[in-house]
């Protein structure tokens, strides 16, 4: 399946340069490291019977042929994601699977599905980075059935989460200024305020909205940190500007900051995320476009 349209905008360029390269480099450490969350998500998919299931977000594809493997062949799954080398990753994996599970490249903002295609609609970390959430949230009910569910697992805050900022917090001193994380813009903290993000599956016309905190113990091989902290996030997109010995007493200075979660040869940290339910009460025929 190939995209219907394409967008030029900061996440599309984001998704597609390096950061979406860094995740296809970096995919079978974030597949292990985020089981357990689509582990939650393939059990809701089972809970009831599915005909059609979209990941949005699916990234290289983990999550939608986890869904494909458990749901077996009568069930259509579908991923959908911005990032071209992500997708490619994905449809190379389905391919080695022989999984039926298909992949599109699409912005989920914009894309025409086709109406009423989707019984289930899943996202694992997916849908913070949209440019306009409402109208990619309404998009994304067009597309679903009358009754269809919603199962999305988003990052609460920063202050919850300071794993995820120690590489960037401790690389700082070191460094130019890095842009700082703007509350509510498209990013991986973006729908940290839960009143915010039910005023936004709200305004796009979901019912039945339920938002629950989700707290994951995560695990990480310790031989796996550096490669996790000098590819992703913000910290990844600036090393590779930098000569050499900046680069490595950067990432020395960083890797001894995460030696609290350390233990032996495993890296521990809790993920403080929310766990987003709704359902499809009044189907639309039309999104806004």
């Amino acid at each position: 399946m190939e995209v219907a349209r394409d967008t030029d905008d900061e996440q599309s360029r984001l998704w597609n340069g390096q950061a979406g390269q860094a995740w296809v480099e970096t995919q079978a450490v974030l597949d292990q490291l985020f089981l357990s969350f689509e582990n939650l998500l393939v059990d809701a998919a089972l809970a009831r019977p599915r005909g059609r299931v979209l990941d949005v977000g699916c990234g290289t594809g983990s999550t939608t042929l986890a869904l494909a493997r458990r749901l077996g062949a009568l069930v259509r799954c579908t991923g959908v994601d911005i990032s071209e080398p992500m997708i490619a990753a994905a449809r190379a994996r389905a391919g080695r699977e022989g999984s039926p599970a298909q992949f599109l490249r699409a912005n989920a903002q914009t894309q025409a599905f086709e109406p009423a295609s989707f019984d289930l609609i899943v996202s694992r970390f997916g849908v913070m980075f949209f440019e306009d959430s409402v109208r990619a949230f309404a998009n994304l009910r067009a597309a679903a059935s009358p009754g269809a569910e919603l199962r999305c697992i988003v990052w609460r805050g920063p202050a919850e989460n300071p794993f995820m900022t120690t590489a960037e917090r401790a690389a700082a001193p070191l460094l130019p200024p890095m842009p700082a994380r703007a509350p509510d813009a498209p990013g991986q903290f973006a729908f940290a305020d839960s009143q915010r993000v039910r005023r936004i599956l709200e305004d796009s016309g979901w019912s039945d909205i339920d938002i629950q905190p989700l707290d994951i113990a995560c695990r990480l091989p310790e031989q796996d940190l550096v490669p996790y902290l000098s590819r992703l996030g913000p910290l990844g997109r600036v090393l590779p500007t930098l000569d050499q010995a900046t680069r490595s007493r950067v990432i020395e200075t960083v890797r001894a900051a995460f030696e609290p979660y350390v233990h032996g040869a495993e890296v521990r940290f809790d993920a403080a995320c929310w766990l987003l339910g709704a359902r499809n009460v009044n189907p639309l025929t039309a999104a806004p476009r």
